[in-house]
């Protein structure tokens, strides 16, 4: 009988022994495959963007998008995305993609800016933004890659060009005409042409800076290329004009800020504009920040002069704003009174949107 028991008890030990084994092995099955889903999957958190996510997981919005099928930028929490590769893990292999080029050399986009304020933060004209990107509109959204140095290529063999301007159809023989297509504005036209705004409207009698898709515009006075400075006398008038805003507008240095105020003894920023430029012979009636912004068009080379905007300072939005003095300086009606401040200002180069022109 001791004898048996012996026996049993080797037996019953013997059997323990598998089943740990068994369970050490499943944990360890278990725990790989746990490892392999993380490798592909992300849950979402509180807090989480598709633009943080791509940086997180060496990825881009697109892409993100792409392969869970989104159709815009909105998640929700514990939504499961598929994802590249863990962020400390070396991502598996994939077909080449094209050449991504090097960060210092991009940009990616972020909610809230636009490409003037990219621009000047990069210290490039927005012309040649536009022009490396090959963009022919202001729009951008959260999650572009844009290419804000010249040789910012994929490949070094191929440098980005300017875009060439559409092709006119203009009839045989007249080659200063030009027919509007999707996308254009009276700036870009000039610009390519290197004509001015006001040639362009003045040869085609235009009131405004309306323009259609087919329309025929005249590009050149009697179908020469014209110069591309303006006549001596109209150069004249117009720094005479300019000369005489900026001369008003410096006499207020030291007013103290008013809300509402549009009168020497106080002014707030739109109260400023208003003031100088009836001051000034303007006829303009008196608006609110986002009333002058939507009464004045973007330019990519701006003039002292010229409206210089920003977004969410002391509400979202447009929200202040100044005349631009040349040299990166600009005279506003700030919350010191009026003042000439820089753009390197850091407070007003967070919040820079853009240089605009009045109709």
């Amino acid at each position: 009988m001791v004898k048996l028991s012996k026996i049993c008890r080797r037996e019953w030990i013997g059997k323990v022994k598998k089943q740990i084994v068994t369970l050490a092995a499943a944990a360890m099955l278990s725990s790989g495959f746990a490892a392999k889903a993380s490798a592909d999957t992300h849950v979402v958190k509180k807090g989480d963007t598709l633009y943080q996510l791509a940086i997180k997981y060496k990825t881009t919005v697109t892409e993100l998008k792409s392969i869970n099928k989104l159709s815009s930028d909105s998640l929700y929490i514990n939504q499961s995305l598929q994802v590249p590769g863990t962020a400390n893990s070396v991502p598996s292999v994939k077909p080449p993609s094209p050449a991504i080029p090097s960060a210092a050399n991009t940009y990616i986009v972020k909610s809230g800016d636009s490409l003037s304020k990219i621009a000047l933060n990069h210290k490039i004209s927005l012309k040649d933004l536009m022009s490396w990107n090959q963009l022919t509109h202001h729009i951008i959204h959260p999650g572009q890659v844009l290419k804000v140095s010249k040789t910012a290529s994929g490949n070094n063999d191929k440098e980005p060009s300017a875009p060439a301007p559409p092709p006119a159809t203009a009839p045989s023989g007249s080659s200063g005409n030009y027919t509007v297509v999707k996308g254009d504005t009276l700036s870009l036209i000039a610009s390519r042409n290197n004509i001015t705004v006001q040639q362009v409207k003045e040869w085609n009698k235009l009131s405004s800076d309306l323009i259609l898709i087919g329309q025929k515009l005249i590009i050149s006075a009697a179908g020469l290329k014209p110069s591309t400075e303006k006549p001596t006398e109209e150069v004249k008038e117009e720094n005479s004009s300019v000369s005489t805003v900026l001369a008003e507008a410096q006499k207020y240095i030291g007013v103290p800020y008013k809300w509402a105020g549009t009168a020497p003894d106080g002014f707030d920023c739109s109260g400023f504009i208003y003031y100088v430029l009836n001051k000034t012979g303007s006829s303009l009636g008196r608006y609110s920040t986002d009333g002058y912004y939507s009464r004045s068009y973007y330019i990519s080379q701006p003039q002292p002069g010229d409206l210089v905007f920003f977004e969410n300072t002391y509400r979202q939005g447009i929200s202040h704003m100044g005349f631009y003095l040349g040299n990166n300086q600009f005279i506003h009606a700030s919350s010191n009174g009026v003042e000439i401040t820089s753009l390197e200002n850091s407070y007003y180069k967070k919040h820079f949107d853009g240089f605009k022109r009045f109709y």
